[in-house]
């Protein structure tokens, strides 16, 4: 587990689940975990979708998890019996899976007799692992090795987040600012750019094209960790587009 850099702070997240392979559910916990980490200065440096097949989920997880410093998987943990997430940790630490004493504690106190198999099935974490909170509704989450498994309802996710963000080595944040270009397209635009991201390999730089009753162009988004380097960058490329004869650039403040 390796993150490439002394003070750079990486993440995988791993989706799980057919439904969102087949396009039945629209996945949004990938933008919000992205955002989320963001802040605490971790890099989001892969996502992998897989179907609910344990053993896929457990390669998956193993080679993300011997890659990066840190996975956050979302989804499976619920009480159906597709929900496999829970085992296909366990299989990928080599541990077992045992109902948590706490979630059934929880769990006794919310449904009572009402306890049934398929509730007591979000009680199974494997063993050595320690619970995710979760404040909105339901049992928690958990944590084992360098893995968070994480909710895949996005409010629930959102919570249970709130308890990951401590829990990580956080790096140093990124900053990031936009060059809006109007009135010209991507090949225009795109020597440019690629001039400009060449000559500063440690920061990122990315074109995204937007068109609508008002015109067209594109948002130049560029990153860096530095703040006053990215000054200097946002400067470079803004007079790289003007030699280009790309006039109508200016910067603009991005929620």
């Amino acid at each position: 587990m390796a993150s490439g850099e002394d003070d750079r702070v990486t993440c995988a997240v791993l989706i799980i689940g057919d439904e969102i392979l087949s396009g039945r559910t629209q996945d949004t916990n990938l933008r919000d975990i992205a955002r989320y980490l963001n802040v605490i200065g971790v890099d989001l440096a892969e996502a992998r979708t897989v179907p609910d097949v344990q053993q896929e989920i457990v390669d998956a997880l193993n080679a993300l998890r011997s890659r990066y410093d840190y996975v956050i998987t979302t989804g499976g943990i619920g009480p159906t019996h597709d929900d496999i997430t829970a085992d296909a940790v366990a299989a990928a630490f080599g541990v077992e899976i045992r109902e948590h004493p706490e979630i059934i504690a929880m769990m006794e106190a919310r449904w009572g007799d009402q306890l049934n198999a398929a509730r007591r099935r979000m009680a199974r974490v494997p063993v050595g692992g320690d619970l995710v909170k979760n404040p909105v509704q339901g049992p928690p989450g958990f944590t084992i090795g360098n893995v968070f498994t994480l909710a895949g309802v996005p409010q629930i996710m959102r919570g249970m987040l709130e308890d990951v963000g401590p829990r990580m080595r956080g790096g140093r944040p990124t900053v990031s600012r936009t060059v809006r270009v109007e009135g010209s397209g991507e090949g225009v635009i795109a020597e440019p750019l690629e001039a400009v991201a060449k000559a500063h390999p440690d920061m990122s730089l990315g074109s995204y094209p937007f068109f609508n009753a008002d015109g067209y162009g594109s948002n130049l988004v560029i990153r860096g960790r530095d703040p006053e380097q990215l000054t200097a960058v946002v400067a470079e490329l803004v007079a790289a587009l003007r030699r280009a004869g790309i006039d109508n650039v200016r910067e603009v403040e991005v929620a």
